[in-house]
């Protein structure tokens, strides 16, 4: 009786993540301790779990690798293998094909990969012969029938060719060389497009030579396309190569490779030759392993044991208690009747009690994100030939899904920034009298509403007198300026975009673009980022976030006749001040608070509200931090602490600088919600 496994897709696709993630942990965690036995044990069993999950789902080609992974992780359980970095290399370099092939089975493709190199690898291990020098030889990437073609792409560039390109060409081809019009399809998730051409250009000219790109190699450079680029390849290496080279980096794929038939450029027609390399369906594989029926467009969810849809409609459902709840509460201080007043404050001891059950519901230990860092941090520490030792703290911090979900990329672009210009190369450190091993840590605690994540480094801190130079050098600040800025407002040129005093770009640390989407990204979750600096001691880059994005405190006000929304996390404190105690300086409103100067901004023209203020005796101020300066926003009145819904502005207002959404109040009114990050 065959049985249909398809319904079980889901649950796999899940578990085999888990099993994936726990090994990377481990394996990291068993090279650091060799002799560590409840370590291989627990490896040994994520590993025969994903070999007898795989096989049951038919994936035989994840099981035949698995098993082989088996057989050496039993002879390094029972000490006829000895555990050493290269066979923990071979081993990591089996997750990684291993987490290929499930991206595979997530995305609806064939499952079949050719596994034989891996396998080659493992039987010399476990046969004890040394393979140490074939290790680069494996590469990670799919097969060259398993390019995706599920995103429309135009196809290779139709080239213009001037005499100069057509000599480069025509003496290629005497050569016996090969000339590759290829197209580039570029994730639309992808943060760093110009990072991921950049390794393109680096991965093909290790044996060639580019001569046109489109768009032009200054606006790749730049990150300034769309889903994708083309370029013109002059190369003595052949189509399979170029295939593998390029299916090795993350975030990008071949949309079309085509040989330039230079006949009919010389004819005018300027068409390349159509001999493109797509990938093959499933019936044109010969031994093809193909992928459980099922609807290719279905999205595979994320599940916390619970449907994430299903705790999304249970938050919408909470957020529209909470609305009703403030319509109660304003009908019961107009009406005043003792009965109502008594049952809204039984509702509002329920909604209160249920909005918490909630929030625990879909809180996440924020160990699902850091335990990807360690194998991250290990292949880094290699590739820069730097010895560092990688601390994380509070890894069971807890925050809502949906900022787990989003906080990953800004981590990973501050860890390789510490371990790529933080840590300095371990002879350095010896002449400095530091230990030889750099310190990289990675810790997160709770404080309130929020959660603060840290990365620190030991290293040797941040340079301001080099980013001066390079700002005035970049033309961000004149050299008058330059002198007068504190080394504070120095750094935070750092998150300028594309900043960067990187004197040799590399693939790394994200040739300088990752710290200004590493802020954008914070403050469009309503956090921040504070960075703290000792010249040769070390760095912290400090995160501030909101437990949750959906429902927060805030603090009401009236300007105009409009009612404004600003997150108590923003908010210091509230004070009056009188018209004699403001004054100009500069063109800038300021009053004196507490023996300290607080500028002041308008929010009727700042949100350019109708009317005017009036001629008041008395000013409402709201003091609002943004990341170390406090501000003071005027206002028209103060209405009182609140909790809001946040409710999206649409895709049509999303990005508006100043307002990170909308919020309806108990008398179905809306008020915007302010962000005080963009706003000012």
């Amino acid at each position: 009786m065959n049985m249909d496994m398809s319904q079980y897709l889901d649950i796999f696709l899940v578990e085999s993540g888990e099993h994936l993630e726990n090994l990377n942990q481990k394996l990291v965690e068993l090279e650091k301790n060799p002799g560590g036995l409840n370590i291989l044990h627990e490896i040994f069993r994520s590993a025969h779990t994903l070999k007898g999950m795989s096989s049951t789902m038919g994936f035989e080609d994840m099981a035949d690798l698995t098993h082989h992974m088996e057989n050496v992780l039993e002879d390094l359980k029972e000490g006829i293998l000895q555990v050493n970095t290269f066979t923990i290399d071979v081993l990591l370099k089996c997750l990684d094909r291993l987490q290929l092939m499930i991206d595979n089975i997530r995305e609806g493709q064939p499952v079949n990969v050719d596994n034989s190199d891996l396998i080659d690898l493992l039987d010399h291990i476990k046969s004890g012969e040394p393979v140490e020098a074939r290790l680069e030889t494996v590469a990670l990437a799919m097969p060259v029938s398993q390019v995706p073609d599920e995103v429309e792409l135009p196809g290779a560039a139709d080239w213009e060719l001037n005499q100069f390109d057509l000599t480069m060409v025509e003496e290629a081809l005497s050569r016996n060389m090969n000339v590759f019009s290829i197209s580039i399809l570029v994730d639309p998730g992808c943060m760093m497009k110009s990072v991921r051409a950049f390794m393109v250009f680096k991965a093909l000219e290790e044996d060639g030579e580019i001569i046109k790109s489109e768009p032009a190699a200054q606006d790749l450079d730049e990150g300034r396309f769309n889903e994708g680029f083309q370029l013109l390849l002059v190369t003595s290496a052949d189509e399979r190569v170029i295939v593998s080279r390029l299916n090795a980096i993350s975030e990008i794929s071949i949309r079309q490779i085509t040989r330039l038939d230079l006949n009919r450029y010389r004819h005018g027609s300027g068409v390349p030759a159509e001999k493109t390399v797509q990938r093959a369906s499933a019936e044109d594989e010969p031994d093809g392993q193909s992928v459980p029926e099922i609807n290719r467009t279905q999205r595979f969810r994320q599940t916390v044991r619970v449907d994430i849809e299903k705790l999304d409609n249970l938050m919408n459902l909470m957020g529209e208690l909470v609305i009703n709840k403030g319509r109660l509460e304003q009908i019961g201080d107009i009406q005043k009747l003792p009965e109502l007043n008594e049952t809204i404050e039984q509702i509002d001891r329920i909604t209160t009690d249920l909005q918490s059950v909630v929030m625990k519901v879909r809180m996440v230990p924020i160990k699902q994100v850091f335990n990807r860092f360690p194998r991250m941090v290990r292949d880094l520490a290699r590739e820069l030939n730097k010895e560092i030792e990688f601390i994380i703290e509070g890894e069971e911090t807890e925050l809502d899904r949906t900022v787990i979900d989003e906080i990953g990329d800004p981590l990973v672009h501050l860890l390789r920034n510490a371990i790529d210009h933080g840590l300095e190369p371990p002879g350095k450190r010896e002449k400095l009298g530091k230990p030889r091993k750099g310190m990289v840590k990675l810790s997160a605690r709770h404080e309130g509403n929020n959660v603060f994540i840290e990365v620190t480094d030991d290293g040797q801190g941040i340079q301001v007198d080099k980013i001066r130079a390079r700002a005035v050098e970049k033309g961000l600040v004149d050299a008058r300026e330059a002198e007068q800025m504190s080394d504070e407002e120095t750094i935070r040129l750092l998150f300028k975009p594309g900043f960067s005093t990187a004197t040799n770009i590399t693939d790394i640390s994200g040739r300088g673009v990752g710290l200004d989407v590493v802020k954008n990204k914070i403050e469009s979750l309503n956090g921040e980022v504070v960075v703290e600096s000792r010249a040769g001691v070390g760095t912290t880059f400090q995160i501030r976030l909101p437990l949750t994005l959906a429902i927060i405190q805030a603090l009401l006000v009236a300007v105009g006749d409009e009612t404004y929304a600003i997150p108590l996390g923003s908010v210091d404190e509230t004070t009056m001040l009188d018209r004699e105690e403001i004054k100009m300086v500069q063109d800038q409103e300021v009053a004196l608070l507490r023996g300290n100067i607080l500028p002041l901004a308008r929010l009727r023209q700042l949100l350019q509200v109708p009317g005017e203020s009036g001629d008041q005796e008395t000013t409402y101020v709201v003091v609002v931090r943004r990341a170390d300066r406090q501000i003071g926003l005027v206002c028209d009145s103060l209405i009182g602490q609140q909790e809001v819904v946040i409710k999206s502005l649409g895709k049509l207002l999303t990005g508006i600088s100043g307002l990170a959404g909308a919020t309806i109040l108990g008398d179905g009114k809306v008020a915007l919600i302010l962000d005080v990050g963009t706003l000012l």
